[in-house]
C-alpha cells in the first residue's frame, strides 16, 4: 500500500517563479482573425502576438499583458491613484517604500520633527498603567 500527498512547493519559490514571470511578461495584441473562444481558427493557439516585432510570441507559460499599467505615481482620479507626493518614504529602503521608487524620480525632502508619546509604561496590580512622557526627535522623508 502506497500513500501519495500532492503538497505545494515553498511560498517563497513560488513567489520567486512568478516575480519572474512578472518581471518577463510581454506585451500581446489581439489579432483580427479570431474565432468567439478568443483561438485564431488556422492555427488552434491563441489569437494574440507580441506588439514588438523582435519579440518570440509567448507559449502558454507565459505571462502577457496587453495594456499598460496606470502610472500610480501622479494623482489620477479616473484610476483612483492619489499619487505619491507628499507621502512619507524611507531614503534608506531599496524596497516599495524606499524614496528612490516611492518618489518616481521626483526626489524627497527632509525634516526633522519633535515628539511626544508615551514610553517607559509600567503596569502596577490591579489595574493601573503608569507612563512617562518622553521626547523623541524624527527625521522625516515626504516625496516632493
Amino acid at each position: 500500500m502506497r500513500t501519495c500527498w500532492k503538497r505545494l512547493a515553498d511560498f517563497r519559490q513560488i513567489g520567486e517563479v512568478l516575480k519572474d514571470k512578472f518581471d518577463s511578461a510581454s506585451l500581446v495584441e489581439f489579432e483580427q482573425n479570431n474565432n468567439r473562444n478568443g483561438h485564431n481558427p488556422r492555427k488552434g493557439k491563441p489569437a494574440f502576438r507580441p506588439k514588438n516585432k523582435l519579440h518570440k510570441p509567448p507559449t502558454e507559460a507565459d505571462l502577457v499583458y496587453y495594456e499598460d499599467s496606470p502610472d500610480f505615481c501622479e494623482r489620477n482620479l479616473e484610476t483612483g491613484s492619489l499619487g505619491t507626493r507628499g507621502r512619507l518614504c524611507n531614503n534608506t529602503s531599496f524596497g516599495t517604500d524606499g524614496c528612490d521608487l516611492m518618489c518616481c524620480g521626483r526626489g524627497f525632502t527632509t525634516s526633522e520633527s519633535e515628539m511626544e508619546e508615551l514610553c517607559n509604561c509600567r503596569f502596577f496590580w490591579c489595574c493601573k498603567v503608569k507612563c512617562q512622557n518622553c521626547r523623541s526627535r524624527h527625521i522625516i522623508h515626504r516625496c516632493k
